[in-house]
């Protein structure tokens, strides 16, 4: 989400040069076709537009995964290059959009004075919003023409490397990177702090034991806490994580999200940690595909099947039924296993709120190209691809005081063509990961 009231807290005395736009979570989402990122890149272009914050050009957005590094040190070198030391950094954004993970890795980077990370506290990351309550900071390393030079030859270096060069440690780093999204870097550190040899300290009097006596352990001396010094410090620029920021405001009627109305253990299972595997179905008039029990679309008028293709957590289940059927099974499977979120039988259906419905009107414009995404909320979204020229009736339900969009252009808009096979006897195709990138790394057996 881009929130409207961010240019209100930035207030006017923020140049248009000191803002630049980060779209966190990339790694999350699967390239459908080439040029994915430009069209990611320009969606969020269009969403700052209609959050207020116009005029900026497109090289103020950068898409970045803070989890996995991608994107990472194109994104430091920017704001080395062109904010340099001219003062603080704060991380704005809305809960759960990974602002403390970004702290972190920007923490370890050489965004970063060497020294920091020994002496700063890492964020807390964690899936319930408002986890992170004070403001942390590091202190900013002044990006001076040698520093500049001597991390541009590093980056030079590394990016000449194939993985077989890597060690069995960054493989191993690597491969666990792989899983969890599809688009991954390598953020390292060029200026690292020079720690002095430890010295081990021994009572020689407590080796000099008889057979029948135990060992006598010296107590431990706690660890006194590193701290800067004032000369480190005095002229220091720092980099804040700030506390996200709920997305409500009265005047544009920002909905709550669906987030919100769920627990922890709920929220673990509808915040996608890991990359998301496209799921696709080809619905006739007269179905409906449900999204847990968070979100529900029916298909209710047209003349040709069409292809519902859910982007969503992995742990989301979907089902699909006949539009005759679909209260009933809301009925019964709600806070049930079937439909899995929320969970807790009907009690907690008591106090959630109910779905409610709003009316959809498409035009197709190819089976292989999406028209747009129906974003149930925070729970995820549906892409509609459906033949050119078909005129398709849909509704759509999210729970009452949640927001339900309709995104056109889509934003992946080929995601339907993400699939195997058709699965015989059911609406759904199986389902098909592509292959992870890893950025800045040569491909194995390239000149």
């Amino acid at each position: 989400p881009v929130l409207p009231q961010v240019p209100a807290l930035l207030g006017p005395g923020v140049p248009a040069a000191g803002v630049l736009v980060v779209g966190n979570k990339v790694d999350l989402l699967p390239a459908d076709g080439p040029g994915h990122l430009g069209r990611l890149r320009r969606s969020v272009a269009a969403a700052c537009a209609g959050a207020g914050r116009r005029g900026r050009a497109p090289g103020d957005i950068r898409l970045v995964s803070a989890k996995t590094g991608y994107g990472m040190e194109g994104l430091v070198s920017r704001l080395q290059r062109s904010w340099r030391c001219a003062g603080d950094v704060y991380l704005l954004g809305a809960t759960n959009s990974g602002k403390s993970t970004l702290f972190n890795t920007l923490l370890r980077s050489d965004y970063c004075k060497s020294r920091a990370p020994d002496v700063v506290d890492r964020a807390t990351v964690s899936p319930w919003p408002g986890t992170t309550l004070n403001l942390l900071k590091f202190p900013i390393i002044n990006p001076t023409c040698d520093r500049i030079f001597r991390r541009q030859e590093r980056l030079k270096e590394e990016a000449a490397k194939t993985e077989d060069e890597l060690s069995s440690e960054e493989k191993q780093y690597l491969n666990h990177l792989k899983k969890q999204g599809y688009l991954v870097g390598r953020v390292g550190r060029t200026f690292q702090q020079q720690k002095p040899s430890t010295v081990v300290e021994f009572d020689p009097d407590a080796l000099s034991y008889s057979i029948d006596e135990d060992p006598v352990h010296s107590p431990k001396k706690s660890e006194k806490r590193e701290e800067f010094t004032h000369n480190e410090v005095k002229d220091a620029r720092w980099c804040f994580d700030t506390p996200g920021i709920v997305k409500e405001d009265c005047v544009v009627q920002f909905i709550l999200q669906v987030l919100n109305l769920l627990t922890e253990k709920e929220v673990k299972l509808v915040l996608p940690t890991v990359a998301i595997v496209p799921r696709t179905f080809i619905l006739k008039p007269g179905m409906t595909l449900f999204l847990a029990a968070l979100g529900r679309v029916d298909y209710l008028q047209g003349e040709k099947p069409a292809w519902f293709s859910v982007v969503a957590s992995n742990m989301l289940p979907v089902h699909i039924t006949t539009l005759s059927n679909a209260d009933a099974i809301y009925e019964k499977h709600a806070g049930q296993e079937l439909l899995k979120v929320p969970m807790g039988g009907e009690e907690r259906m008591r106090e959630f709120p109910p779905l409610v419905p709003q009316d959809i009107t498409l035009k197709g414009i190819g089976t292989t190209e999406a028209v747009a995404d129906i974003k149930l909320s925070s729970a995820g979204w549906v892409a509609v691809t459906a033949h050119a020229e078909e005129e398709l009736l849909l509704r759509a339900y999210t729970p009452k005081g949640t927001a339900l969009v309709v995104r056109e252009p889509p934003l992946l808009p080929y995601i339907s063509t993400i699939r195997g096979a058709r699965i015989a006897g059911t609406a759904a195709y199986r389902t098909k990961k592509p292959p992870s990138f890893v950025e800045n790394l040569k491909t194995t057996g390239s000149r």
